[in-house]
């Protein structure tokens, strides 16, 4: 019907037109932004699919970065134990040198100050390895590595304290120490003890084991020397000591030894003895008996070093020789540890490997539901571009066809 209230082809065309423009307009939206949904009315349920899927990739990776983290953890404690195998190479070295009786004391006690040395490094790199602020040598509370839905927990074992978890630390239980520095020590060869304070009173030095009779050592009679007339040098006295434990003057179960240290207060030198011993049981004291030697109280200076650990000193053959075994242990205590740093880097690669799939298959899979399928897209908005322009002509034409009524009226 011709009429000219209504136009009902323009208002047909025109809602077509409208159809045929959002429909572009979508397709314009997910070819520009390369997403089949970008609202939710686009795919409600896709949609949220979606974003679970999302979150969980973003779990995975940053799962997987924890793996490799964690790996650097390890990686930095290998290192650390790389340098206390070294260590402990030249510790086993040390007392298998020791062992003989080849060398003089002065050179025992040389190799004896390094090993020492090197224990106390042991120890002091067990406590200061740290990655980002954690022990990871001497950590009993053990860290956890969480890959995204689960963890992996790893402890810090055998090393813990350093080389007294390693049963080779040298560092003594306790030190008591004489505060007279003696004069006549300047060098180990100068005259310590006078020949005038080796008389029927002085002559005889006590060693006090705590838990034995004591040791005495004759200064009339050391070597068949008689120093009465002479007096003795620290060096002398010094092997005379270690000489006494040698020989088993000393009991097995409270070994000790003699050195001479230099005491830089006093710019001296002075007698050291150590108890090889550990326990307070095996302490040892100077002068406990009638024959204390006054001379040492007037004219001396001691340092009495208590409770070393055992393997903790190769000062003595038989020490030596106990070192020796517990450096071995040692050293197989380590290697265990060390095998451990490195499976667990093993493990952790391997899951930091599955999580990259993981990641990877559920990208995939939030591609599928969520990107936009350019070909098909791009043939929609072809089809919709014709329609549009289509429309656009249609709703020229209709809206032309009121004027064809106008003729009739003329």
């Amino acid at each position: 019907m011709l009429s000219i209230k209504n136009n009902l082809m323009a208002a047909n065309a025109a809602r077509n037109l409208g159809t045929s423009y959002n429909s572009l307009a979508t397709s314009v939206e997910r070819l520009s932004s390369g997403l089949r949904i970008n609202s939710a009315k686009d795919d409600a349920a896709g949609l949220a699919v979606r974003e679970l899927i999302r979150g969980d990739v973003a779990q995975l990776n940053q799962a997987a970065r924890n793996a490799q983290d964690a790996v650097s953890m390890l990686q930095t404690a290998e290192g650390a134990m790389a340098v206390i195998d070294d260590l402990l190479v030249r510790m086993k070295e040390l007392a298998e040198q020791a062992a003989t009786e080849s060398y003089s004391p002065d050179q025992i006690a040389i190799m004896n100050n390094e090993y020492i040395q090197l224990g106390a490094e042991i120890t002091r790199i067990a406590n200061s390895t740290t990655f980002n602020g954690t022990s990871v040598l001497n950590n009993t509370n053990g860290v956890s590595f969480h890959l995204g839905s689960a963890s992996i927990s790893f402890t810090a074992e055998n090393v813990t304290a350093g080389a007294g978890g390693l049963a080779v630390d040298a560092t003594p239980n306790s030190t008591s120490t004489a505060t007279h520095g003696s004069s006549y020590a300047t060098t180990v060869d100068n005259l310590y003890i006078q020949a005038a304070d080796i008389d029927a009173t002085h002559k005889v030095i006590d060693i006090n084991m705590a838990t034995d009779s004591d040791v005495t050592l004759d200064l009339t009679n050391i070597g068949g020397t008689d120093y009465s007339g002479t007096g003795i040098t620290l060096s002398q006295l010094v092997t005379a000591l270690n000489d006494a434990a040698i020989a088993g003057d000393w009991t097995a179960s409270d070994t000790a030894f003699a050195k001479a240290t230099y005491d830089s207060t006093y710019g001296a030198y002075r007698l050291e003895l150590t108890a090889l011993t550990a326990g307070a049981g095996n302490d040892i004291t100077i002068g406990s008996g009638t024959n204390d030697v006054t001379a040492f109280d007037a004219d001396a200076d001691f340092a009495i070093t208590n409770g070393a650990a055992d393997g903790g000193s190769v000062s003595l053959v038989t020490d030596a020789s106990a070192a020796l075994t517990a450096v071995s242990t040692a050293i197989t205590t380590k290697d265990t540890y060390r095998a451990k740093l490195g499976y667990y880097m093993n493990r952790l690669e391997a899951a930091n490997t599955i999580l990259n799939i993981q990641a990877e298959n559920l990208s995939a899979a939030e591609s599928r539901i969520s990107d936009v399928d350019v070909a098909t897209e791009m043939a929609n908005m072809t089809r919709n571009q014709v329609l549009a322009q289509a429309g656009i002509s249609m709703l020229a034409q209709a809206n032309s066809m009121p004027q064809m009524a106008l003729k009739l009226l003329g």
